[in-house]
């Protein structure tokens, strides 16, 4: 194994020893990172790890028998890296739960203690009597049946799954419920539609004797009618009855999938496809443990969304306040202006007449002294304009200084 500050990187022989030792909870916060992370490495890496069954023998540490290592195929790398840059980590919180989560599974099994529900019986009921579409699926649509699209064939076991996945639900303290027109399992606080899909298998269609008899047919016709028209040779293509491009049956490879989005962290799993090693009913208990880190996942989800209506509403109000603020101060300043001009007006005024006043000495033409007397009005009408009764009705009429500063104030408009 190396380490540095950016990834932790091993051997796949090694990874593999790893995760055969101790749970994958466990390791995930020592990592620092989700167990999904821990399970997509696998994948990738081909290195097989342990069914839900052998988990709790190796958290009590007891010996369990484990398929062998692969060999390395082409294309797949024999170096397995754990970064921060590559994995999400997750809140201690949701680890927290997946651990309860597996240890709750540990104490049920899911082939002895399954129980048939309700609303599985009567999904597969109703699906038993559908005629398959085109591509050989059973479909159900309606509500309070499951959502589901499968095979014929595939029926019996999945109805044994679903039968195992709702009771080990169960034990995680989830229930089985129609939710509006949905069935989804809910804990009295999240609601988790879910559906079931069965993959196709595609292959090139061949036309059938039948159907190129149908398009010989097409072609007399077609050849006769433009005869008669006198329209000379029919076209040879284009004109016979369309045929499939590609024939799609049943794989036998059925999906359960967890229709929830995570915002936060959107790579979480949510499906769960049947496999060479182990298939959907083998899965019942990892699937409820899913389930309840999906509900935790989707509450921190809805806690983080809180957290950013309630910063940006804030942000939002401090906005609104300075530009309340810048709004208070533009108005003021601007009465400001209209007090200066007043007293600088009125100090004009008295300069000037105190000037013309020291000039008595001086003979006055009859102009002159109408101009003082006119001066000494204006300056009277200046004094009443700055003296304090005049500043207050100022204030008054503009509406500042007195709890409403604010009068007016938009915060669409633009403060300055």
């Amino acid at each position: 194994m190396t380490k540095d500050n950016m990834a932790q990187k091993f051997t796949r022989s090694e990874f593999y020893d790893l995760i055969w030792s101790k749970p994958l909870t466990r390791l995930a916060k020592e990592f620092g990172v989700s167990d999904v992370a821990l399970h997509k490495l696998c994948r990738k890496h081909d290195i097989p790890k342990p069914a839900t069954s052998s988990r709790a023998k190796i958290a009590t540490g007891k010996m369990v028998e484990r398929p062998p290592l692969p060999a390395l195929k082409k294309g797949v790398s024999d170096m397995v890296c754990i970064s921060g840059s590559a994995l999400r980590t997750e809140p201690e919180t949701i680890a927290t739960i997946r651990d309860e989560a597996t240890s709750r599974a540990s104490k049920f099994n899911a082939e002895k203690d399954a129980k048939e529900h309700p609303v599985v019986t009567r999904s597969m009921a109703k699906l038993r009597k559908a005629r398959p579409d085109d591509r050989g699926l059973v479909r159900l649509t309606q509500s309070g049946l499951i959502d589901i699209a499968i095979a014929p064939a595939s029926i019996d076991r999945i109805e044994l799954a679903l039968n195992r996945i709702v009771s080990a639900a169960e034990i995680q303290g989830f229930d089985l419920t129609k939710v509006e027109r949905r069935v989804a399992f809910t804990d009295g606080n999240v609601v988790v539609p879910f559906r079931v899909v069965e993959k196709t298998k595609r292959a090139k269609h061949e036309p059938t004797a039948k159907e190129r008899a149908k398009q010989a047919e097409a072609q007399r016709t077609l050849e006769q009618r433009w005869g008669k028209a006198g329209l000379g040779p029919a076209p040879s293509s284009g004109v016979y009855p369309r045929l499939p491009k590609y024939d799609y049956s049943p794989s036998g490879i059925v999906s359960f999938e967890f229709d929830l989005l995570i915002c936060h962290n959107p790579s979480a799993r949510r499906t769960f496809n049947d496999g060479r090693n182990q298939r959907l009913e083998e899965m019942a208990n990892e699937i409820a443990g899913v389930l309840a880190g999906l509900t935790a996942a989707k509450i921190e989800d809805e806690r983080r969304d809180e957290e950013a209506e309630k910063r940006s509403e804030d942000n939002h109000r401090r906005r609104i306040e300075h530009k309340r603020r810048a709004y208070i101060e533009d108005r003021r300043s601007a009465t400001l202006e209209k007090i200066l001009a007043i007293r600088e007006q009125r100090d004009r005024l008295r300069r000037l007449v105190a000037d013309i006043s020291e000039d008595t000495d001086q003979p006055q033409s009859q102009r002159t002294s109408a101009f003082q007397i006119w001066l000494k009005e204006k300056l009277a009408e200046a004094e009443e304009a700055a003296s304090g009764m005049a500043l207050d009705r100022l204030l008054e009429t503009e509406n500042l200084f007195g709890g409403n500063d604010d009068k007016g104030f938009s915060p669409h408009k633009s403060s300055r």
